[in-house]
């Protein structure tokens, strides 16, 4: 049975749109706090604080968390409309193409080339760093950023979209959604939406396993989180939209989602600074009943809020991703002037923002909005109407 026979009653939800466009200008902003927190980046500040730190480390919880939540949330959807083939199809195009264009081109290269020159690791130009990029891996001692840097979310996304396509057809299949309308049954009795955090706590505490946690799997590098629970994330966005009496259960939770995510994160924070040590399987339990606790309570307001649209939300929903794929090279590429400035954080942080966010929206929309050769490069569908140069 093709993947097809999912029957869903809105095909385009507003308020996940929202969500996207929302979720990546969080990024974008936690991004430009990166060069004044206490934790180690590419580029840092001659100062640092905690003020900036705190944010930084309350966003990490449930940020990109997020990302995936919505992820398998679009892949459900995706998985509606079109068979199997095309789903992959249209995997290619706007996850790897993007990636591997960003890794091997200018996207990540020039981050690695700033981080290497703020370090005192190298000296010269970009044209003179760009052949010494492909000496060695990337966190390993060498410079080829395997993981694309800050666009291993579209690595990642797409290993997740072939592994788990074998399971998204079988709950697409009769069966299938009889299982998902059982268990959204279930989980519509107060409070039960939360017991979704336990299979969050699962992999978060196997993370933690003192043979995981020095690997690959175990690093917490890729947005806070190891890559053994953005799985978790990624398949329980399906879910969600796989039954539309789910969506409406978590929006009659997100009160109680807010208070518990708010209660959660207040008490780990004041135990973690106060130097407790908690058990590892607390920890876990912790972690991942806050970040559950936040991600319920986003879902349940945005769609009890956000389900219009405007011109600006379709205009960002289209911008969102070359955004995402350019953000983070520009916000080096600027900060790494600004931070040698003599001026208070708070002035540089806004210089910071303010220019690359504006230097993003102008080379999409002057150059990757309109020419249909970028726009394949950074993931987006061609313009028929124009001259394609791809």
């Amino acid at each position: 049975m093709e993947p097809n026979s999912i029957k869903t009653q809105n095909l385009r939800r507003e308020d996940v749109d929202w969500l996207r466009v929302l979720a990546m200008l969080v990024v974008f902003v936690f991004h430009c706090g990166r060069f004044f927190d206490l934790e180690d980046w590419h580029i840092k500040n001659p100062q640092t604080s905690y003020v900036a730190t705190l944010p930084i480390r309350i966003t990490v919880q449930w940020m990109m968390p997020l990302f995936f939540l919505l992820s398998g949330m679009s892949s459900c959807y995706a998985l509606s409309r079109h068979k199997t083939t095309k789903y992959i199809h249209a995997r290619i195009k706007r996850l790897a193409v993007p990636f591997l264009f960003g890794t091997f081109v200018v996207i990540a290269p020039l981050q690695v080339y700033l981080e290497r020159v703020s370090h005192g690791q190298f000296h010269g130009s970009f044209l003179e760093f760009y052949p010494h990029y492909f000496e060695g891996w990337y966190a390993f001692g060498g410079n080829f950023a395997w993981m694309g840097i800050h666009l291993w979310y579209l690595e990642i996304l797409f290993v997740f979209s072939l592994v788990t396509l074998p399971l998204f057809i079988c709950l697409n299949a009769r069966g299938g959604r009889k299982l998902t309308s059982k268990i959204a049954g279930v989980l519509s009795r107060p409070g039960f939406i939360f017991l979704l955090a336990f299979p969050i706590a699962i992999m978060e505490f196997v993370a933690n396993l003192p043979f995981i946690r020095p690997t690959i799997l175990g690093s917490e590098g890729f947005g806070g989180w190891s890559l053994l629970v953005y799985p978790v994330f990624f398949i329980l966005g399906y879910l969600i939209a796989a039954d539309s009496h789910l969506g409406r259960v978590i929006e009659g939770q997100r009160i109680p989602a807010l208070i518990g995510g708010i209660s959660i994160t207040t008490v780990g924070f004041y135990l973690v600074e106060s130097g407790y040590v908690l058990p590892e399987w607390l920890l876990a339990l912790l972690r991942a009943f806050n970040a559950w606790s936040w991600l319920v309570a986003i879902c349940g307001f945005s769609s009890r809020h956000l389900n219009f649209s405007n011109r600006f939300l379709k205009y960002g929903n289209e911008a969102v991703l070359p955004f995402y794929i350019l953000h983070q090279t520009v916000i080096l590429a600027i900060g790494y002037y600004i931070v040698q400035l003599d001026m208070a954080m708070s002035a540089k942080f806004l210089i910071i923002a303010a220019t690359s966010f504006l230097t993003i929206v102008a080379l999409y929309e002057v150059l990757i909005r309109r020419v249909n050769l970028l726009r394949f490069l950074f993931g987006m569908k061609l313009k028929q109407s124009q001259i394609d140069l791809t």
